[in-house]
């Protein structure tokens, strides 16, 4: 099976472009030099389940060569950190994604994201603490009301610590922080990775109100007729992500029917007028359901699937070139800055892009269909070898590793 998440060497792509508070020094220059002469490679923040029942979280997490998996990743060398976290930042800023996406200055009015997980992350309010401080954002706090972290049932009573569906945790919180600062950030925690709590979660979600709803995870291609209620909410937006495979064939839940099916990217300074590139990222999960109904908006967009096609839109997550500088933990009582990617953290990014806009009457998923001229179209690259090349190559339009585009202000969502 074909692994897009593979050795690199990382040098100048590690991005820390936006003003960062004073105490943190890290620089663009800085964060190139840091790099030189040492050698990085990706690798998944969550193991393979072996059943398609079970998801996987679509984090990938860069650490340096000799550092195993469990271990501190990129950054977190220790030493000079903020807020007792360890390392410096280096990846992609809040500012870097807001001005990649053109969603700076914009608000929500304090419309709520949820994020549905696994498992339970003892840090996260005080890891989410120093993130936003570090990037110029104001507290999000328990006490605050801004962040609610609950059980799939609403309860208080948490699950236990996994170290990484809390890494996951991470960067769908500081993800939203960053594209939709005054959002309020609901954390849905399910007791497993199981699609039936997490599902569960979603439905808890959903009951408390929240305008969003980001699923940075995956299992098998299932059916709707089966798995599908957990997603089916008129009215609110529910996101996922396609996977960090490559074109390997539908997964769900980003192949329901019911959700926003949110690809990959890879995302780059550049001097042209927009001031980034964009091509589609090699790990952007792509496919055809063989299960689920295409969604009927799509009709004309050439998708080649018969079925329900993915992606729907993208959003960064290389974790070369487009991994977020993110609070990870490590272990239940420590975190370290750590650069991240995958399409997890382009799931979060849509979510928070549709709570901006508070435009998700209906079948939130339609949306963006109708308002292409709304969106970054993604040209260039591809995910893979595929019988139809719509699949895993870029192009104008529609495409798998892509779908329609990328967020260019709210006015797509």
């Amino acid at each position: 099976m074909r692994n897009p998440v593979i050795r690199v060497a990382l040098g100048v792509g590690a991005l820390i472009l936006g003003g960062l508070v004073a105490g943190t020094t890290a620089t663009a220059d800085a964060a190139a030099s840091q790099h030189t002469n040492q050698s990085w490679h990706s690798v998944r923040v969550c193991g393979a389940t072996g059943s398609p029942r079970i998801a996987r979280c679509d984090a990938v997490k860069l650490v340096r060569d000799g550092t195993r998996p469990g271990g501190n990743g990129h950054g977190g060398g220790g030493g000079g950190g903020t807020g007792g976290v360890s390392g410096q930042p280096s990846g992609m800023t809040a500012q870097n994604l807001e001005s990649a996406y053109h969603v700076a200055g914009l608000t929500s009015g304090a419309r709520t994201v949820a994020v549905v997980d696994a498992y339970g992350y003892p840090n996260l309010e005080s890891d989410l603490a120093v993130y936003r401080q570090t990037m110029q954002l104001s507290p999000c706090t328990i006490a605050s009301g801004c962040l609610t972290i609950v059980n799939q049932s609403g309860g208080t009573s948490l699950p236990r610590f996994n170290s990484g569906w809390a890494g996951e945790q991470a960067l769908d919180v500081d993800a939203v922080s960053a594209i939709c600062p005054d959002c309020h950030i609901l954390v849905v925690q399910a007791s497993s990775a199981s699609i039936a709590n997490l599902g569960a979660g979603v439905e808890q979600a959903a009951k408390m109100k929240a305008t969003a709803i980001s699923n940075s995870y995956g299992g098998g291609d299932l059916s709707d007729a089966t798995y599908g209620s957990y997603y089916n909410h008129p009215g609110i937006a529910v996101t996922a992500s396609t996977g960090d495979n490559g074109y390997q064939g539908a997964s769900f839940p980003a192949s329901s029917s019911y959700v926003t099916a949110v690809g990959g990217t890879s995302l780059k300074a550049a001097s042209n007028a927009r001031g980034w590139a964009e091509t589609a990222w090699s790990g952007s999960g792509s496919g055809c359901s063989t299960v689920n109904a295409a969604l009927a908006v799509a009709s004309t967009f050439n998708t080649g699937c018969s079925k329900r096609a993915m992606a729907d839109v993208a959003a960064a997550a290389d974790p070369n070139n487009g991994g977020m500088a993110v609070v990870f933990p490590s272990t239940s009582t420590s975190s370290s800055w750590t650069q991240v990617g995958g399409t997890s953290e382009a799931s979060p990014i849509i979510a928070s892009v549709y709570a901006l806009s508070g435009n998700t009457s209906g079948s939130a998923n339609a949306i963006p269909y109708a308002a292409t001229a709304g969106l970054n179209d993604v040209t260039t690259g591809n995910n893979g070898t595929c019988p139809t090349t719509q699949w895993c190559t870029a192009r104008t339009g529609w495409d798998g590793p892509t779908g329609l585009g990328t967020p260019n202000g709210a006015g797509a969502f």
